[in-house]
């Protein structure tokens, strides 16, 4: 009786703190549910739903512990950013996706691989702290973020601890690339604005569960030295030295070796206040504007963000991994703290978000397959669309579609549900390896009948399916006052509203 009355009096606890016990874990509220009203909506968001169990179980069926799927194969997928180790990547990357889809019993096969065949400090081959850290470090967090689930924190601080290595240079600008079970680095002369600026969010939080210090102390020294940098025009190049902290070329972007960095500072801004990343985003989205890196195209007016060269050469060219940055925009403008008449930076800051959101689209609806490409370039002769035949692969990528969730939940625009709709039926029309089958990407989006590629990505899994999801949601299923996104569509608590991360 006593305990029945113990166990009654945490389940109201629980309950009243926002999360509920159930069996042996907890599951925080909102991270569930979320079914829209309108049944049209309803039917798309388990067309999703449906496209998601399909990658799962053909993945479950042919690839069980490998990294990826190869759905064209049927056989897992060797190599890669992994080296030839077998971690079991697409479990870990798709932990999250289960969840918010309640796809609890393969969730539960998940979980049980993890606790019986996943130990880092065994990992006997040279991995990216990149990838690392956005999917398996971030899936597990994220995890455990949504079920309280020991094991998953435990995990997470095992993979944590292996990556430390890479942080013993002079500058604090860590390595590039470990192996775990030797703790030998790659000793890399430098390290791009990517891989190293996309730590924060993982290691901050992951200090907080732990106790242990040693994380965010590592990523707010690279914050330090980031801020202390001579930024020529206020512009970050890509390539910053491990030994001395400066930059080694003159490459401004905000594609990809970049992107992140940039994302990772209004972010660690959203999840616990953090006021130095929020002026340095500020700074340099700035920057950007008075260095005219903001472009925009002929004859059709399309905003896009430019790269710079040899401080003074503009190549006016997009990716689809830059695509991103539309829902940025919109989110740094949504939290900014200034008055909007300050300068007006907050109305600006959202119309490029909501313009550049817009030349993303355009890149996927003037391709043939209507699922944009790689790379694409705006000249006399092109705008928005590839121009060399190594830039016309789609490989099952998420940002644009990222851009088109933030934009849907920040202004309730239902012409964002229509261009992922639009999206998810021809992913699922040519990317579809057969019937019940993955999904691979795209040689050519530019082709009437595209050759897939014979991969599915575990970023398909983790992100793509994830954002065409949650836009078909309600926004209180993973609420953007409450949860913020890893690059990688991991969702971590917001400081102050998790009972996980007060």
């Amino acid at each position: 009786m006593v305990k029945l009355i113990l166990l009654s009096l945490l389940a109201y606890l629980a309950l009243v703190n926002g999360y509920v016990i159930k069996s042996n874990k907890m599951e925080i509220m909102g991270t569930q549910g979320g079914e829209d009203p309108d049944p049209e909506i309803r039917e798309r968001r388990n067309f999703v739903k449906a496209m998601m169990k399909d990658a799962w179980d053909d993945y479950a069926r042919y690839a069980w512990g490998e990294n990826e799927l190869k759905p064209i194969s049927q056989v897992g997928q060797p190599g890669g950013i992994y080296g030839d180790s077998k971690i079991g990547a697409t479990i870990i990357d798709a932990l999250s996706t289960l969840h918010i889809m309640e796809f609890n019993e393969e969730f539960d096969a998940g979980r049980a691989w993890v606790a019986s065949d996943f130990d880092f400090t065994t990992v006997n081959t040279t991995v990216s702290v990149f990838e690392t850290n956005i999917r398996i470090l971030g899936g597990f967090l994220s995890a455990y973020a949504f079920t309280g689930d020991e094991l998953f924190k435990d995990k997470a601080y095992e993979v944590g601890k292996q990556l430390l290595p890479v942080f013993d240079t002079p500058s604090g600008i860590p390595y590039q690339r470990i192996n775990p079970a030797t703790g030998q680095t790659d000793r890399s002369a430098s390290n791009s604005l990517a891989e190293f600026g996309t730590l924060h969010l993982e290691f901050i939080y992951l200090s907080e569960v732990t106790g242990d210090p040693i994380f965010a102390e590592k990523v707010l020294k690279i914050q330090d030295v980031m801020d202390k940098l001579e930024k020529p025009n206020g512009l970050y190049s890509m390539y910053v030295s491990t030994s001395t902290g400066q930059f080694t070329d003159s490459h401004v972007s905000m594609g990809g070796g970049a992107d992140s960095f940039y994302e990772y500072l209004i972010k660690a801004y959203v999840q616990n206040g953090d006021l130095v990343a929020r002026r340095l985003y500020d700074e340099t989205i700035d920057a950007y504007v008075q260095n005219n890196l903001i472009q925009v195209s002929h004859p059709s007016s399309l905003i896009y963000i430019a790269e710079l060269f040899d401080g003074s050469r503009i190549e006016h060219i997009g990716s689809h991994l830059e695509c991103f940055a539309g829902g940025m925009f919109a989110l740094g403008s949504a939290t900014d703290p200034r008055n909007s008449s300050q300068g007006g930076q907050q109305a600006r800051d959202f119309e490029i978000g909501r313009n550049f959101t817009n030349t993303c689209h355009e890149s996927y609806v003037r391709a043939t397959s209507k699922i944009g490409p790689e790379v694409f370039h705006f000249t006399e002769d092109a705008e928005a669309v590839a121009v060399y035949d190594g830039e016309k692969a789609y490989i099952l990528r998420p940002e644009v579609l990222e851009s088109y969730f933030v934009l849907y939940r920040l202004t309730n625009n239902t012409m964002y549900r229509d261009w992922a709709w639009e999206a998810a039926q021809q992913i699922e029309k040519l990317c579809k390896a057969g019937p019940g089958r993955g999904y691979s990407g795209l040689r050519n989006v530019y082709d009437e009948t595209p050759q897939q590629d014979d991969v599915q990505q575990t970023f398909f899994l983790a992100e793509t399916l994830k954002y065409l999801y949650l836009i078909f949601s309600t926004p209180d299923l993973i609420s953007l006052d409450s949860w913020v996104f890893n690059t990688e569509c991991h969702p971590l608590p917001v400081k102050g509203t998790h009972p996980l991360y007060q």
